[in-house]
């Protein structure tokens, strides 16, 4: 069994995914890189994929597939992992070296235990393209450092903190026996990846090191402004979809609960300030129908998260409402990092 897997989707992505994938090539002999070519046909990502295997047999396999989305990508790399534990890095992305060598070594002792940690947090470093601006988003105040700890010694989260997919690394078990599968043809799955497995987290280990590093603001990203606000459905799916999937009220651990109310929450404001963009009596009927959504899931969750600070002023009625939610935006664009 190798220690980690990391998986690696990848579409179209021949001009970067060298830098991406010699980064986890760093990570040791260990290691397993799964390149998941998902149906590019503009460039020679297809065939570099193929080039990484002939490279490194036994540690990078390429697998091709028809075009899924990045939630089809990560589900193929989940069924095919070998390693204990499981990381989805993007082709555009990397992993810093010197932060790999300390937490690469705490998941090498995890390979000896029975109980091992389920998942495993560190820093992620985002640089703004167009701004040329660096910010590190690290958990030290919530988290204890370089300890095993449950949910009840978690502290409190700042409204711009929340785990990322750029920040974990769950033991691949945990995910395969909760029957983890992202939806297909769709963006912003990685909200699904980092809420839904949570309450089945028992375990956590934090390292203050700048593990994951990545751009923002490209020109057609999916937190791009403009493209989220024309991406408005697949927002609401994703929504839909963690609704569906976890009991929150029903969550034990109180801090826990009250971390997956927060997220909920957020990604309800989310909603709420495109559609109130948007303008449309159309959209403003898909704000009152994810809403009663909401409501008739769980009314207790929906009053708790109606009168979160992110959705008060987000959903008064008229015009007022409107211009309420464009405060709930730029809180909104503070956590998601779009432009």
């Amino acid at each position: 069994m190798k220690t980690i897997t990391f998986a690696v989707p990848c579409y179209n992505s021949a001009e970067y995914m060298d830098k991406c994938i010699e980064s986890l090539l760093a990570c040791g002999d260990d290691v397993e890189v799964l390149i998941v070519d998902d149906g590019s046909t503009k460039d020679d990502t297809p065939a570099k994929a193929d080039e990484w295997e002939r490279r490194c047999p036994g540690i990078v396999r390429a697998i091709h597939q028809e075009n899924g989305g990045h939630g089809a990508a990560v589900n193929t790399g989940l069924s095919n992992a070998t390693g204990r534990y499981f990381k989805v890095v993007d082709s555009d992305d990397w992993l810093d070296a010197q932060a790999m060598e300390r937490v690469m070594r705490y998941l090498r002792l995890q390979m000896e235990l029975k109980d091992p940690t389920d998942l495993v947090i560190a820093n992620y470093v985002y640089e703004k393209v167009f701004e040329g601006t660096r910010t590190v988003m690290r958990y030290k105040n919530v988290f204890p450092v370089e300890q095993e700890f449950t949910w009840d010694e978690v502290g409190t989260f700042s409204p711009s903190q929340y785990l990322l997919m750029h920040s974990v690394i769950y033991r691949t078990d945990l995910l395969r026996d909760m029957g983890l599968e992202l939806p297909r043809h769709c963006f912003y799955v990685d909200n699904i990846f980092v809420y839904v497995p949570l309450p089945q987290v028992r375990t956590m280990y934090y390292f203050d090191v700048d593990m994951y590093r990545y751009f923002i603001g490209r020109e057609g990203q999916s937190v791009n402004e403009s493209v989220m606000m024309g991406r408005i459905d697949q927002q609401l799916r994703i929504t839909r979809v963690m609704i569906d999937a976890v009991d929150v009220m029903g969550i034990e651990q109180k801090r826990l609960r009250h971390y997956m109310e927060n997220y909920l929450a957020m990604m309800m404001c989310i909603c709420s300030v495109f559609l109130r963009m948007r303008n449309t009596p159309v959209d403003e009927q898909k704000r009152e129908d994810i809403w009663n959504y909401l409501r008739d899931a769980d009314a207790a969750l929906y009053r708790r998260i109606r009168s979160n600070v992110l959705n008060v002023g987000t959903n008064l009625p008229t015009e007022v409402g409107r211009r309420a939610g464009l405060g709930g935006y730029h809180i909104a664009q503070k956590i998601f990092k779009f432009n």
